[in-house]
C-alpha cells in the first residue's frame, strides 16, 4: 500500500527527498526496518543519515567508482590506493607516499559526501614506469579523493554486501515498487499534470494514491475468517442489565 506521496519540483534530485520521506514516516510510526530505494537514492550522506536519526537500513544500488580508470576498466582507480586515516597517507600501487592531505571539502551537490584529497607530486609521478595507467594531467601529478572515515567504511562495507546472494534477493521485492510506479505513469496518467502549481499537483497526486489503494484493497480475496460482532453499545448494555427485550424498543 502507498503510505507517503511527495511532491518535488522536477530540479529536485531524488535523494533530497529522502530525508523528508523518513521524518514523515516517523511522525505517523509507519518506518520500516529496511527501505528498499532505486539508485537515485542511494548517497552515502543519506545511506548513514538514515541510519543515525531513524535507524533505517537504505538498500539500493550504490553508485560505482567515478573515476575514469574504474569507468574503462583500464589503470589505477581509487580503489587500487591504499587510505591510511590514522596517517593521513595514501599509499599507490607502485608503492610510494602521498605529500599532501587536504580537507575533507564539501561537494556542490547535496547528495554527495565530502571528498578528502591526498596529492602526489611531480617527482613522485614523473618517472614511474607505469604512470600512463594512473594519470593523464598535464602536470603528471596524481590525485586521489575519497568520503572521511566513516563514510569510506559504509562505502565498502555496502558495496561488498551489494554482492551477496542474500542482498539480491532481498533487493528483488522492489519490482513490486517499480510495478506500482509504471500503474502511476501510465494508468494513471501522472506524468502530466492537470493542474498549475505545486500544492495542487501534490493534491492530484495524493487523490490518485488513494484510488489505487482503495482499487487493491477492492481486488483483495475476502477473508475466510468469521468478522468479530460489534461489541454491544452502552444502551444495549443498559437493557441486557434490566432484562429488557432490544427488539422491544419502538421509536
Amino acid at each position: 500500500m502507498i503510505t507517503d506521496v511527495a511532491t518535488t519540483s522536477a530540479a529536485t534530485n531524488d535523494g533530497q527527498a529522502l530525508p523528508g520521506i523518513h521524518t514523515r514516516l516517523a511522525r505517523r510510526r509507519l518506518l520500516p526496518a529496511e527501505h528498499l530505494v532505486d539508485g537515485g537514492y542511494t548517497s552515502l550522506v543519506h545511506l548513514e543519515r538514515a541510519q543515525r536519526e531513524h535507524q533505517i537500513t537504505v538498500s539500493g544500488p550504490l553508485p560505482g567508482n567515478p573515476t575514469h580508470q574504474h569507468r574503462k576498466n583500464e589503470g589505477f582507480d581509487r580503489d587500487d590506493f591504499h587510505i591510511d586515516f590514522d596517517r593521513r597517507q595514501v599509499t599507490c600501487p607502485q608503492g610510494q607516499v602521498s605529500q599532501g592531505w587536504h580537507g575533507p571539502y564539501p561537494t556542490s551537490s547535496p547528495t554527495a559526501a565530502p571528498l578528502i584529497v591526498a596529492r602526489f607530486t611531480k617527482s613522485q609521478c614523473r618517472p614511474c614506469p607505469v604512470r600512463t595507467r594512473c594519470t593523464t594531467t598535464a602536470d603528471s601529478a596524481r590525485t586521489v579523493g575519497f568520503p572521511p572515515r566513516e563514510l569510506r567504511d559504509l562505502q565498502l562495507r555496502v558495496r561488498a554486501e551489494q554482492q551477496t546472494p542474500d542482498w539480491k534477493t532481498r533487493y528483488a521485492v522492489r519490482s513490486g515498487v517499480e510495478g506500482t510506479i509504471n500503474e502511476f505513469a501510465h494508468g494513471h496518467g501522472m506524468r502530466h499534470c492537470r493542474y498549475r502549481g505545486q500544492p495542487k499537483t501534490h493534491l492530484q497526486h495524493v487523490l490518485t494514491a488513494i484510488a489505487v489503494n482503495i482499487e487493491r484493497l477492492s481486488s483483495l480475496p475476502p477473508t475466510e475468517e468469521t468478522p468479530s460482532p460489534r461489541p454491544p453499545t452502552a444502551f444495549q448494555t443498559f437493557l441486557d442489565q434490566h432484562g429488557i427485550p432490544r427488539g422491544s424498543i419502538r421509536n
